[in-house]
């Protein structure tokens, strides 16, 4: 595979055309996760996706680094399924958190990838389903929505 800028732009296009399978996908993990925690999580628009999208990709280094696990994801295909099991579980767990951010989103888009996993399937295709996976995880955390994202942190120290 070869990265180029315009390989990146493609990817980032792919990503922003995948709006109508992610963004739903985004709001059910959503919805499970704040029924999961007794809380209530903001939906998705679109709209927030495509920016999001566009954050993402605007940042050449993080960008790059997406744009070449999505397009692995796209093609990865393990005859059988199981023995790539656990090299599609790894690219996907590592683009949710490329897309999330720094630590702790990171950690917790690499958490909510494996939720996500669960619920999405997409026959015949090993890669396609964690890279939707993947795609609703690191946006959904990285997107605003929680009630704990919203506001200081409690355990900030005040610089004097």
């Amino acid at each position: 595979m070869e990265l180029t800028p315009a390989r990146v732009v493609r990817e980032c296009e792919w990503v922003h055309d995948r709006a109508d399978v992610v963004v739903p996908l985004v709001n059910d993990v959503r919805a499970s996760l704040g029924e999961a925690f007794e809380t209530d999580v903001a939906s998705v628009t679109d709209e927030q996706y495509h920016e999001a999208v566009d954050d993402v990709f605007a940042d050449g280094e993080r960008g790059v680094n997406a744009a070449a696990l999505v397009a692995i994801l796209r093609d990865l295909d393990v005859e059988g399924d199981y023995p790539g099991f656990v090299v599609d579980e790894l690219l996907g767990r590592e683009l949710a958190a490329i897309l999330a951010g720094g630590q702790p989103r990171r950690l917790l888009a690499e958490a909510t990838f494996h939720f996500a996993d669960v619920t999405t399937d997409a026959p015949g295709e090993a890669g396609r389903d964690d890279l939707d996976a993947a795609l609703a995880a690191g946006f959904q955390t990285r997107l605003p929505g929680w009630a704990w994202t919203e506001s200081e942190s409690p355990f900030s120290v005040p610089r004097e």
